[in-house]
């Protein structure tokens, strides 16, 4: 059988089926660089990926997944891994990362991966479990809790040679994808400000034990000071990311006998529970008190009223942390990743 034309009109030389040597050779780029370009790599530039998908498609060429996998030692799976969360419906998943599952799925079957689900509770030795199974290519991490807590075995699967990404905030270990905290907390509070509101509350912990509720804490003062107001520490209320704790928290918060006009919330699930607080003692939202949450997770806009919320981007976020980690798997650079979120204005504010 004759083999096919090169797009400039020659023969192939070699007998044997097309091979990306082929495809480089004619596309006037590296073997390298066509490896990358057919698994979807983002380093190849669009224009040059498309000129090497048609000339593979036009040798009817084939990528052997599983040899490709082999020569490099790897399974060609990748491994998420959820940690604990104390959710009142016993999910002890927090659902904003389940909403990014869909999304971390679909690019890892685009980029023709595997994915192994895994939920890990905190006493569990999971940083050294890995290293001992290599079941996976690599570990896109979700959910943290405590950050002075997860450091060290972040630092331990760094320090073993682990290729892993994270979702949170910025840190000096490892790459971590995340959003700009700091500017959703900034917009929560030019939103209120504009609608009137001049004593804001915050709900959520605002340590570094807890950096991205830091920053939405951080971006809030940002808006205050930028507006002439206090930032009044009597008006802050330290509370973990699980609805009962919001409703825990607005009840310290009426306690203290502080007027306040507004409650921004560093989640959907605290101001949950604040909304539910705040009815239960006959605050009105939004005449009374407005509310802003954070997430955007699917219950916020079936809230009554709806929640006006602060929207992480979970489908980009999904997307770049698998593909963050194949560069990594590949041996390429990788760099921390700040997404834009958006404020989402419901009825609640």
């Amino acid at each position: 059988m004759a083999r096919p034309a090169s797009p400039s009109g020659s023969r192939l030389s070699s007998a044997d089926r097309p091979t990306s040597f082929d495809i480089a050779e004619l596309a006037g780029v590296s073997q390298p660089t066509v490896s990358r370009a057919l698994r979807g790599d983002k380093t190849v530039s669009e224009r040059t990926r498309m000129r090497i998908e048609a000339i593979a498609q036009q040798l009817n060429y084939k990528v052997d997944r599983a040899a490709s996998s082999l020569r490099r030692g790897e399974v060609k799976t990748l491994a998420l891994l959820f940690f604990e969360d104390p959710l009142p419906d016993g999910s002890n998943i927090n659902p904003f990362f389940l909403a990014m599952l869909g999304s971390i799925l679909k690019t890892c079957s685009q980029r023709g991966y595997d994915l192994l689900t895994s939920f890990q509770r905190w006493s569990a030795d999971w940083h050294v479990d890995y290293e001992d199974t290599r079941r996976a290519d690599g570990l896109i991490l979700l959910g943290y809790g405590d950050w002075e807590d997860y450091r060290a075995r972040v630092e331990q699967l760094f320090a073993q040679g682990t290729r892993f990404v994270r979702w949170g905030a910025p840190s000096e270990v490892g790459t971590t994808i995340g959003c700009d905290n700091v500017a959703g907390g900034r917009a929560a509070g030019e939103h209120l400000i504009a609608r009137g509101c001049r004593s804001i509350a915050y709900i959520g912990e605002a340590s570094e034990r807890y950096p991205e509720f830091r920053d939405r804490y951080a971006g809030l003062a940002d808006a205050l000071h930028a507006a002439g107001l206090p930032v009044d520490p009597g008006l802050h209320v330290d509370a973990l990311s699980v609805e009962q704790k919001g409703y825990e928290a607005v009840q310290r918060l009426l306690a203290r006998g502080i007027a306040f006009d507004a409650v921004f919330c560093a989640s959907d699930l605290l101001a949950l529970g604040a909304l539910r607080a705040l009815s239960e003692a006959g605050r009105s939202v939004p005449d009374d008190v407005a509310l802003i949450g954070f997430d955007d997770i699917p219950a916020a806009s079936h809230t009554h009223p709806p929640l006006t919320t602060v929207a992480q981007d979970y489908g980009r976020g999904g997307a770049e942390l698998v593909d963050t980690l194949i560069r990594q798997i590949a041996g390429d650079a990788t760099h921390d990743l700040l997404l834009p979120s958006r404020l989402v204005v419901r009825a609640s504010a």
